[in-house]
């Protein structure tokens, strides 16, 4: 939760759930939280299993596809004494996206009763686009960079849970797509790489959400190549497709270098806001 959380039970509650290996301290997630502590509403970044920097004790991680994650921290909020009466605003950021808008896909309607609407930034909507993305070119030193903690981390785990990870495969992981195949895909029930592609990526089930969700992806951004993007008839009435030519992978900086990451958090809320009840209020909004 950000600091000095407001009491009122009728304040917004935004919700944030971060990328690969990333955290509350990732960049995106402290420029939206600043934000929404600036408006006096209420803001929660969920960590993933591993990443808040407790050990995740368990054999089961986090991954892409993971709906039933989304679904448990959104109900149990929901039906938490300071959220129950308040609108419920969600956010995904690159694999937290993907997740968000399979969990928006699963659920249809059934959704709209749990939040008021969503934003996912830069997801990778097709897995098997995105990860031969990273493996060409420049690409590759984003899942170098990933790797270099994902590897680490696996190692670990098979000392605590021997026979599911193969530690020579994984060692020998040299792409997301090797990593997936050795950890991912025997870890959370899939047969390889390209079935765990295949049932998690979110491009598919677009066409199913009933949540008011803004989709937003840039154009060049490395990890999802613009011919992977969907068009208006892959998704519903309810999703607003965004796909501006800049902005890369979660970048979306405007003016000069350094840049300025104020307008993420911006378009974000703006979003937000077409969503707030009349009757609720403005809530701090200008």
């Amino acid at each position: 939760w950000v600091d000095a959380t407001p009491t009122d039970t009728t304040v917004p509650t935004v919700v944030l759930f971060h990328g690969l290996e990333g955290s509350s301290a990732s960049h995106y997630a402290r420029a939206l939280m600043r934000a929404v502590a600036a408006r006096r509403w209420r803001g929660v970044v969920v960590h993933f299993r591993g990443c808040s920097g407790e050990p995740n004790k368990l054999l089961r991680s986090y991954h892409s596809g993971d709906s039933n994650e989304i679904d448990w921290i959104l109900r149990r909020l929901k039906a938490s004494a300071i959220c129950s009466a308040a609108p419920i605003f969600v956010a995904g950021v690159s694999l937290g996206g993907n997740a968000l808008l399979k969990w928006l896909g699963e659920q249809g309607h059934a959704a709209t009763g749990i939040i008021e609407a969503a934003a996912a930034i830069s997801a990778p909507l097709d897995l098997a686009a995105a990860s031969r993305s990273l493996a060409t070119g420049f690409n590759r030193v984003y899942t170098k960079n990933f790797l270099m903690t994902l590897i680490p981390r696996a190692l670990a785990k098979h000392q605590r849970f021997s026979g599911v990870i193969d530690a020579s495969r994984l060692k020998a992981a040299r792409s997301l797509a090797d990593f997936d195949d050795a950890v991912i895909a025997p870890v959370h029930g899939f047969a390889d790489a390209n079935d765990y592609y295949a049932k998690s990526s979110s491009k598919c089930l677009l066409g199913f959400i009933q949540v008011p969700t803004l989709v937003l992806n840039a154009a060049n951004d490395p990890f999802l190549p613009a011919s992977a993007l969907p068009n208006a008839s892959d998704v519903s009435s309810a999703v607003q497709l965004e796909i501006p030519v800049h902005g890369g992978h979660v970048g979306f900086v405007s003016a000069g270098p350094p840049g300025n990451i104020a307008w993420l958090p911006h378009r974000l809320l703006t979003h937000f806001d077409a969503h707030v009840h009349p009757l609720i209020g403005n809530f701090g909004v200008p």
